[in-house]
């Protein structure tokens, strides 16, 4: 369509809205704003910049755009109303486009489709036929109209603006004038007329003056002021960018010493006086510090301060350039902040491995604990660390490690709370406790320098299973310390410690060539057993102890003097038995197998590296007989036993010299023990394959080899492998097989 002629084929205001409301997408909506709020043509567009956008004017703003030359065409100077401006910058910055980025990097003729698509999706959405058709001409066109008639700007201005090259084009748009128009228009014909009355404005000078620059560069921004002073830095001139920055009116402050915007503690200081004293010895000075607001708030600044001279030489005061940098100086706060947080878990991490490799290396339980703290505090993540070692019964230490503080120091460490409560949860599980605010002033060092700060004590339990080795307590200075993940790592640590000094005292009951042997008497009614024989005036005789997991064991016990089912029925309320059962009968009483869940005597030992080898309770008393290594300390053996069970005390012990079996006089000791037709049935049964999986050999084929009878072979087969066993577990109360 034509939209030059009358009024009625132009483009309406209404029209344009709708096409505006069908652009579905910013850059759409910018489009069609250059072409019909300034006037530009799709080739034009192709090469507009933010840097060819320009203010002119900063009370109200105003913006003009320096038009490329293309096409042949010269390049010219367009207007840029102020909504049209928000939104060609808002488009550039969430496209991250620099300022000489061409804003749309497509063919002129692609900014020509996307125009027609708009139109052809207003004519659907608003059911209006003729903006099918509309191009980039009509909005130019529109621009020409809304100019001429709806502002009434000058003819000349639009042509220049609009780039047409002459009146003609703009004729269509032009109305006839009434005679009110023509009256009006030769109005200032009537007025006197004189030198200067006649010249132009835009004829006096350049539009934009060095001023008027520095004006622009500060109404940019709100984050940068220009203030004046005098010769003794006394606010001389005051202007609207500073009023925003500190929030004084000009009578207020003009006439004001520039101390006035720093802290008292930089005034207190002399630092305002150096500043301008450094300015001049160094025409020019910079820093950065704290500056406030009228209302007392601080922020941070960046200050240039530069001397002004007069056309001799002499100091007429200065210009202060502030830079409000708040927003970079939190997000670098931020940022050093974060880095010293990971610097801080980074440490915690280390010292974590320092104490992986020192439980490596460790040989003993004091080595173990020794080794710890050393670990922990040689690093920056903790200042003390040390290991207690107390029993329930008597709330004394026997041993401490220290790193870091004299062990005679931590007793002015620990706090009031712990001293009485243990550190366990409520539900009386192992965690890690910690007490903030506590005084580090101890007595410390060779010097005997007094350290006059606070900090954090964490303490954690060493467990293995039910057992409890001691408690493992940490101290730092740092900001924040303990947290979650930190408290994690901590109670991991513990566990660990644990582990290795249950590890460590197993292992040297294995290497050692001399044992003692340790009788324990446990008198304790938490025992299920030692309640158990007093209730019913029984006897329980332990035959075998098989371990199943951390806390808990599979025992075989020999019982009498009482029926199984009076025994099952207490078992039944102690939460501390899983399970029961009978085993079998014989005419001196009942094997019995009990699965004891939690805490028991003979746990507690084996938890301490002891090996359990006899236990017999009867009328409330358990006797246990275990073996240790020689070199195993023994009152860390019985403290840890009273911890679980405070009625137990050691009855007896004896050094002995571990006998070891051979491996000839293991075998040889076997043959003895089978007969020949055992012996040869399980020669035949594994040799042939019967033992492997999927199996070689059937019983049956191995006992028609033999000549003998599938039953028969399966009987000597099962007492052989009874042998075995026996012999393997060091049962000395069986007796050889003699059956053929």
């Amino acid at each position: 369509m034509s939209l030059e002629g009358t009024d009625s084929s132009v483009l309406s205001r209404e029209r344009y809205e709708s096409l505006l409301d069908a652009a579905e997408t910013y850059r759409e909506a910018l489009v069609v704003q250059l072409c019909g709020d300034v006037g530009l043509r799709p080739t034009e567009l192709t090469e507009l910049t933010i840097e060819r956008v320009e203010q002119v004017r900063i009370e109200p703003p105003r913006y003009l755009i320096r038009v490329p030359a293309v096409d042949g065409r010269s390049g010219r100077t367009a207007y840029l109303p102020t909504h049209v401006e928000r939104e060609l910058r808002r488009y550039a910055q969430s496209n991250g486009l620099s300022t000489d980025d061409r804003i749309f990097p497509v063919t002129a003729r692609r900014l020509q489709m996307l125009v027609s698509d708009v139109a052809d999706r207003a004519s659907e959405l608003y059911d209006q036929p003729a903006l099918a058709d509309l191009s980039t001409s009509d909005l130019r066109q529109f621009f020409a109209r809304t100019a001429l008639v709806d502002h009434a700007v000058n003819p000349r201005v639009v042509k220049t603006v609009g780039g047409w090259g002459s009146f003609e084009a703009l004729e269509p748009y032009l109305p006839e004038p009434t005679d009110a128009e023509i009256v009006d228009a030769f109005d200032a014909t009537e007025r006197p007329s004189g030198p200067g009355h006649g010249r132009s404005r835009t004829q006096a000078g350049p539009m934009v003056s060095d001023d008027s620059v520095i004006r622009l560069l500060l109404a940019a921004s709100d984050r940068y002021a220009l203030i004046r002073l005098d010769a003794d830095g006394y606010v001389e001139r005051w202007n609207r960018s500073a009023a925003s920055m500190f929030g004084y009116r000009a009578s207020e402050i003009v006439g004001t010493h520039i101390s006035t915007f720093y802290t008292d503690d930089a005034v207190n200081d002399g630092v305002p006086e150096r500043a301008l004293s450094a300015a001049l010895e160094e025409t020019g000075y910079e820093n950065e510090g704290w500056r406030v607001h009228k209302d007392g708030s601080q922020f941070r600044a960046t200050d240039v301060i530069s001397p002004l001279r007069d056309d001799r030489g002499r100091h007429r005061g200065f210009a202060v350039f502030v830079r409000d940098v708040s927003a970079s100086h939190a997000e670098l706060e931020g940022v050093r902040s974060r880095r010293d947080e990971l610097e801080r878990r980074y440490a915690v991490a280390r010292a974590h491995r320092a104490v992986a490799r020192s439980l490596l290396e460790s040989t003993d339980h004091e080595e173990v604990e020794t080794r710890t703290c050393t670990a922990l505090t040689g690093g920056r993540a903790y200042e003390y660390a040390w290991i207690d070692r107390a029993t329930v019964t008597d709330r004394r230490t026997d041993w401490r490690a220290s790193s870091g503080i004299e062990p005679t120091d931590v007793d002015r460490l620990v706090p009031e709370q712990w001293l009485e409560d243990g550190p366990t949860t409520d539900d009386g599980s192992a965690a890690v406790s910690v007490v903030t605010d506590v005084s580090l002033d101890v007595e410390n060092g060779d010097n005997g320098a007094s350290a006059d700060k606070t900090g954090a004590i964490a303490r954690v339990p060493l467990p293995y299973g039910d057992t409890v080795y001691g408690t493992l307590t940490v101290v730092t200075d740092r900001p924040a310390a303990f947290d979650a993940d930190e408290r994690q790592w901590l109670e991991t640590i513990g566990e660990q410690v644990g582990y290795a000094i249950a590890a460590i005292r197993r292992r040297n009951l294995l290497l050692s060539d001399r044992v003692v042997e340790l009788e324990f008497a446990c008198r304790d009614d938490d025992s299920f057993f030692v309640d158990a024989s007093q209730r019913l005036g029984c006897r329980f005789e332990l035959d075998s102890l098989v371990p199943i997991s951390e806390s808990t064991q599979l025992y075989y016990l020999r019982l009498q003097g009482a029926s199984p089912a009076d025994v099952f029925d207490l078992a039944a309320d102690d939460p501390g038995i899983d399970d029961c059962r009978l085993v079998e009968t014989d005419e001196d009483g009942w094997r019995v197998e009990f699965v004891v869940e939690g805490s028991s005597p003979t746990l507690t030992l084996t938890e301490y590296g002891v090996t359990v080898l006899n236990a017999a309770t009867e009328d409330g008393l358990t006797t246990i007989t275990a073996e240790s290594a020689a070199d195993a300390d023994l009152r860390t053996i019985l403290a840890g036993l009273r911890s679980g069970f405070p009625n137990s005390e050691l009855v007896g012990k004896r050094e002995a010299e571990r006998t070891v079996q051979t491996a000839r006089e293991y075998r040889e000791g076997l043959e003895d023990r089978l007969t020949d037709r055992q012996e040869a049935s399980l020669r035949a049964a594994y040799f042939g394959g019967y033992y492997d999986w999927p199996r070689e050999s059937t019983a049956e084929e191995i006992a028609d080899a033999m000549g003998v009878s599938s039953p028969t072979l399966h009987n000597h087969l099962r007492k052989g492998q009874h042998e075995l066993l026996r012999t393997f577990f060091d049962d000395p109360s069986g007796e050889s097989s003699t059956n053929n």
